[in-house]
């Protein structure tokens, strides 16, 4: 039975994989994140290989690392983790009263005896807010929980009630394309037995 390792911090993440079924073991990258374009997709995909491969080439023996990571896009452009309240507050003012896309990438690196295994790949999440004023934002960043997300707002938290629609795959939202993860696995030939 092979050792699978979460290449990231995130709780939601560990939430998710641990809603899965699948055992694992966290081990935050610490690579330094740097992303060669502006496309969100390619984006996300970059970012997710290399913390994958970061903690997979730390890693002996059999092992699968799962690395991913999450973008808010609004009309093109990307938009992070916030970087104070204002920018918060500006990145929600931005999104509210129209459709944006979350983008998550993952990559898998599995190693088996002498045979290693690489797939990288994004889903991408369509979200509408409803429209929020100026003092329902200032309330929503004074509560501290946009601070650490991507596009400034969880799904899952107090945000949840400024959200609209969702097009797409909700845990993709969330941090991590769970059910998309799984097929990928099977793809891959690695099925939940080997866990």
């Amino acid at each position: 039975m092979r050792k699978i390792i979460l290449a990231s911090a995130s709780p939601r993440r560990r939430e998710l994989l641990e809603q899965g079924g699948i055992p694992f073991t966290v081990i935050p990258s610490q690579a330094e994140e740097k992303i060669t374009t502006e496309q969100p997709g390619q984006a996300v995909e970059e970012l997710s290989y290399l913390k994958c491969s970061d903690i997979y080439e730390k890693s002996l023996g059999d092992v699968l690392v799962i690395g991913a990571d999450t973008v808010v896009a609004s009309e093109g452009k990307i938009l992070g983790k916030p970087s104070s309240q204002k920018d918060a507050v500006k990145m929600l003012q931005s999104l509210q009263g129209r459709e944006h896309e979350v983008y998550t990438g993952v990559t898998i690196m599995a190693r088996e005896g002498n045979e290693n295994r690489k797939k990288t790949f994004h889903e991408k999440t369509k979200v509408v807010f409803y429209p929020m004023s100026d003092e329902e934002i200032r309330s929503y960043v004074n509560t501290g929980e946009p601070m650490d997300k991507a596009g400034a707002y969880g799904i899952q938290g107090k945000s949840a009630v400024f959200i609209k629609e969702i097009s797409g795959d909700y845990n993709n939202v969330v941090g991590l394309p769970l059910a998309r993860l799984y097929q990928e696995l099977k793809n891959m030939g690695i099925e939940s037995r080997e866990w």
